[in-house]
């Protein structure tokens, strides 16, 4: 008979102490860390309750944190009428309307004018925009600030109004995102209210480039699903889709030049068509985001010999692309010929990492070749990386690659090679320093299929790290959080995604100053988690926020609060 160790009061210290054994020999943490940790979640030592406490109510729950904002301590009430009212030589673009449309939708998306009582403190009735410039071109560094002044008319007046003011029009759009999280269901009122008014807000991004990768050639993802991953990055400030079109498994894009390359594609029924790719890159640019389009070579390219098999060095050893022949190089301008026609963008990734030479050194004509050139594989390595670069930059494309490219052959790349950094940290200082720009993705903290990387590690993590000089800091474009698609498929990869890729959009966005100072336990957990929840209130599957292990924390931080006025310090 088994032993009874049931009691009716158990001790919280013993449970709390065993607990910390069993969680730090499974994983490696101090144990004095987590029983410190644990008592405070537990209530059994104070941690400056008052300080924590006042930090918590200063908090304003917009995500990613604006650049310079200040807020009152009125209630404003939103018409469910609510118009837009145009101004400047860009007002009246469609791109602004449009997102006018989709904002209000999602505003009111629990209220119904039938059941709303009657408003009786001032209400919003009309969202003024303006926007300055009738320019819709959206390249790198166009201009994504606005000024938001949420405020009554004057001190007499029931009528007030929320007025956007932009240079450009996606600056616009970035400042309908945060009126609408300024935005809160009333559950008693069955009404919308802005809390804290007025608010005046000026905005600007950090950095001009603030990504995420998405590979859909591990696992085929429907162009719905790309939509939707696109239209949850706009409500982070994010810009960039970085698009990992094709790999080794599969070659899913449609190019006309050279029409079997999709017979790379996992099926038929998996692919991309010309169509689709222009519909995605369109859908992208009405919220306000580019697709920088990714085709790399020469390694991970196996799959593009299902089609054309001479790009193969030989049948039994598939990749690198064959250097030795011309025709691998004619069949990569086809391919940028025909993807410039449906990508805008002026940055193209060329990729260029993870090259194993083994089939150039191990193929007889290549060999050869190679010996013709006097290269080694190194060489020829280099020379097929460079030869592409010339092909990208002669249809007005800016080459981006990977790092082992730098690594490898630094003073041979063209000089505007964007490195991508990816293996470690250390990488953007050196490259910027010999006048390289840069792209962060340190695959320690902002891979998002390392599931063991939690939020404060993605949050904490700068692209600017150990680069002091002002002018090399101008050369980091910013960086990006890169969802490989090995593991995920269209049923996880959005709570693979987020909530942690919205901890490096602030980073990316918001001042370093203001986020980085404090406990960020205090200061942006808990508006973070609170993002988290309104991703879900917008239809998205979201995942949990895993900060410790300790699972009184944890069942906290699986819940979502009902949209109440958080921002409501007042009340």
């Amino acid at each position: 008979m088994a032993a009874d160790f049931t009691t009716s009061n158990p001790n919280p210290l013993l449970l709390l102490c065993l607990y910390a054994v069993y969680i730090c020999i499974s994983t490696s943490i101090s144990l004095s860390a987590l029983v410190v940790d644990a008592q405070k979640t537990l209530g059994l030592v104070s941690e400056h309750k008052s300080t924590s406490s006042q930090l918590k109510d200063s908090l304003v729950y917009l995500w990613p944190l604006p650049t310079e904002y200040t807020f009152g301590n009125g209630t404003l009430s939103v018409d469910p009428d609510l118009s837009l009212a145009v101004g400047g030589n860009g007002g009246n673009s469609a791109i602004v309307r449009d997102a006018f449309d989709r904002y209000r939708a999602i505003i009111f998306k629990q209220s119904s004018s039938k059941l709303r009582k009657r408003m009786m403190n001032s209400h919003i009735s009309k969202v003024r925009v303006i926007v300055h410039s009738d320019i819709e071109e959206l390249q790198l560094g166009t201009d994504e600030s606005y000024s938001l002044i949420v405020a009554k008319s004057d001190d007499r007046s029931i009528i007030a109004e929320a007025t956007i003011e932009a240079n450009s029009v996606f600056g616009a759009l970035r400042g309908l995102e945060t009126f609408s999280q300024l935005c809160t269901y009333d559950y008693e009122t069955k009404s919308i209210q802005i809390y804290n008014a007025p608010w005046y807000i000026r905005d600007r991004p950090r950095f001009a480039f603030r990504g995420l990768l998405l590979d859909t050639s591990r696992h085929y993802y429907p162009v719905d699903v790309i939509k939707q991953i696109i239209e949850s990055m706009s409500y982070a400030k994010l810009n960039v889709l970085h698009w990992h079109i094709i790999d080794e498994e599969s070659f899913p894009l449609e190019i006309p030049t050279y029409p079997k390359l999709w017979k790379g594609a996992y099926s038929k029924w998996e692919r991309y068509t010309i169509e689709d790719a222009d519909e995605i890159v369109n859908f992208a640019k009405r919220r306000g985001i580019n697709v920088m389009a990714e085709v790399d070579v020469p390694g991970h390219a196996e799959s593009w010999g299902a089609g054309y098999p001479d790009l193969w060095p030989s049948a039994s050893c598939r990749e690198p692309l064959d250097v030795a022949k011309n025709f691998t190089f004619d069949l990569i301008s086809g391919i940028l010929t025909d993807m410039r026609k449906i990508f805008p963008f002026e940055l193209f990734h060329l990729g260029g990492d993870e090259v194993h030479t083994d089939c150039w050194t191990s193929t007889p004509h290549v060999q050869q070749w190679l010996r013709d050139h006097n290269m080694t594989a190194k060489d020829a390595y280099q020379y097929f990386v460079l030869r592409a670069q010339q092909l990208a930059i002669s249809k007005n494309w800016t080459p981006v690659n990977w790092e082992e490219t730098f690594n490898a052959f630094p003073t041979k790349l063209n000089p505007q090679t964007v490195v991508h950094n990816w293996l470690g940290g250390g990488v953007c200082p050196k490259a910027v320093g010999q006048g390289f720009r840069c792209i962060f993705s340190n695959q320690g903290f902002w891979y998002l299929d390392h599931l063991d990387v939690q939020w404060d590690g993605v949050y904490n993590a700068d692209p600017l790290e150990g680069i002091t000089d002002a002018s090399e800091q101008q050369l980091v474009l910013g960086g990006e959080v890169c969802m490989w698609g090995e593991m995920a498929d269209p049923s996880v990869v959005q709570q693979t995604i987020w909530p942690r890729a919205a901890a490096a959009a602030e980073r990316l966005w918001s001042k370093k100053e203001a986020i980085s100072t404090r406990n960020i336990n205090i200061t942006a957990l808990p508006r973070l988690q609170y993002f988290r929840c309104l991703l879900t209130r917008r239809g998205y599957s979201v995942g949990i926020l895993e900060t410790v292990i300790f699972p009184v924390r944890g069942a906290f931080l699986a819940t979502c609060p009902q949209e109440n006025n958080l921002n409501a310090k007042s009340s």
